[in-house]
């Protein structure tokens, strides 16, 4: 919303048009000043060009730049009206019309708190008019809304996994006993169960924004049901984010808890800490380093209780150039460590690394996101003298991630069409923990 005094000319004129008395050379304004409400882009931009052959007789007028200024910013040219309209303030910080037009330049230009600081300047002034006041208010309502954001999105999803209850992949495993091996057939529940599911997910946003940094409070419920009850999942996930943007560098903390249940029973219940420092950028990469701990507690197995704590690093980089953009691509290294709190946990401390790829590329009418990601764990100790001959285990983990989002909009609601693609492949020295599993997902993601 654009207010400009000169739209109540002969109520303001004084309070927002000072003569200017170094100028004596610059024309009368008074024709370009009139008729400005019913002007269109295209003859703001025409009054601009002509005011623009001024510019050497009113370099000491605060009154020229303040009417250029506001002829560039109707006419869509944000750049130009910053500059002239910034001059003008200069050349007298108390012109009014100035004031508005540079409140809404910076708004504009997504400097928020600096249009919402000078706006609130513009309505302490004693001389402002009674009939811009409302106006005025308004802008500052709905600017400062903006600092304030809470957001609702419903999911619903239907799919098909090829392993719903993340059995091994073998029908049997190897027993190593007495020193010799043998083989046992698992039994039905260690069975790779197959079949279509629906996904629901509910979850909320708030986001408070301040001048310098940004609070975000999130929880989501999301639960999985299919044919097979003993499979039904149920997450609760609730986080809050900080972070602070920077030129030369960006802060953020993430930390939440999460709950799961798997079969109609708690399953285990996380809680965990982030920090994330990204620095300048590197030619076009933007390098940045984060550190992550992790409590987990498993309910009806506490020998598997563990303390997690993962570092690493990696680039975020732009792809493409200033003709064409090919999205975003971000990878990262990490070392990961996984402390047991109990003595008896299978296989005791855990060491091992991890690597992720993250590529976006928006599409004409959606967006394209492709996940990779390798984590490679190793037991400290022996996971059990039956197993592989009491070696310690390995784990080799891979996932990749395909994902397929476009918005529309059906009566003013936002509605996200969404395609899931995921795959994951787990390889172990002890075959009993080989799994697989294949998920594909079509559903849709409501906004309010």
């Amino acid at each position: 919303m654009m207010i400009r005094f000169q739209a109540a000319l002969a109520l303001t004129l004084a309070f927002c048009l000072p003569l200017p008395s170094a100028a004596q050379d610059c024309p009368d304004l008074s024709r370009w000043i009139a008729g400005q409400d019913s002007r269109s882009q295209v003859e703001w931009l025409r009054a601009a060009g002509e005011l623009d052959a001024f510019l050497p007789l009113c370099l000491a007028s605060a009154e020229y730049f303040a009417l250029i200024g506001a002829a560039w910013l109707n006419g869509g040219l944000l750049p130009e009206a910053a500059e002239a309209l910034e001059r003008a303030l200069l050349l007298d910080p108390d012109n009014g019309a100035a004031q508005i037009d540079y409140a809404e330049a910076l708004y504009q230009q997504g400097q928020l708190f600096a249009a919402i600081e000078l706006n609130e300047q513009t309505l302490a002034r004693a001389d402002l008019p009674a009939n811009l006041r409302p106006a005025l208010e308004s802008r500052q309502r709905q600017w400062r809304g903006v600092t304030r954001d809470t957001t609702f999105r419903g999911d619903f999803l239907l799919g098909y996994d090829s392993n719903l209850n993340g059995a091994p992949d073998p029908g049997q495993v190897t027993l190593t006993i007495a020193g010799e091996n043998i083989l046992l057939a698992l039994g039905e529940e260690f069975k790779t169960l197959s079949g279509p599911y629906t996904n629901i997910g509910f979850a909320a946003r708030h986001r408070l924004l301040g001048p310098d940094r940004q609070h975000n409070f999130s929880g989501e419920v999301r639960g999985r049901v299919s044919n097979d009850r003993n499979t039904d999942l149920l997450q609760f996930d609730g986080r809050y984010n900080f972070a602070r943007p920077r030129r030369t560098g960006s802060w953020q903390v993430d930390s939440g808890v999460r709950s799961l249940a798997f079969g109609g029973s708690a399953l285990f219940t996380s809680a965990d800490a982030r920090v994330r420092y990204s620095i300048s950028p590197v030619l076009t990469c933007r390098p940045f380093f984060d550190a992550a701990t992790q409590y987990q507690l498993f309910h009806d197995q506490s020998w598997l209780n563990a303390f997690d704590s993962r570092l690493g690093g990696g680039f975020a980089c732009p792809l493409g150039n200033e003709e064409r953009s090919f999205g975003n691509l971000s990878f990262e290294a990490a070392l990961l460590d996984s402390q047991a709190i109990k003595s008896d946990r299978p296989g005791g401390d855990r060491r091992g690394w991890q690597f992720a790829a993250n590529w976006q590329y928006p599409l004409p009418r959606g967006l394209f996101r492709a996940v990779l990601n390798h984590t490679r764990l190793e037991d400290r100790e022996s996971y059990s003298p039956l197993l592989d001959g009491g070696a310690p285990r390995w784990l080799n983990r891979s996932y990749a991630l395909l994902q397929y989002r476009r918005g529309t909009a059906i009566n003013g609601t936002p509605v996200e069409v969404l395609i899931n693609l995921y795959r994951q492949q787990q390889d172990s020295n002890i075959g009993l923990f080989d799994t697989s599993d294949t998920t594909f997902e079509v559903g849709f993601s409501v906004g309010f």
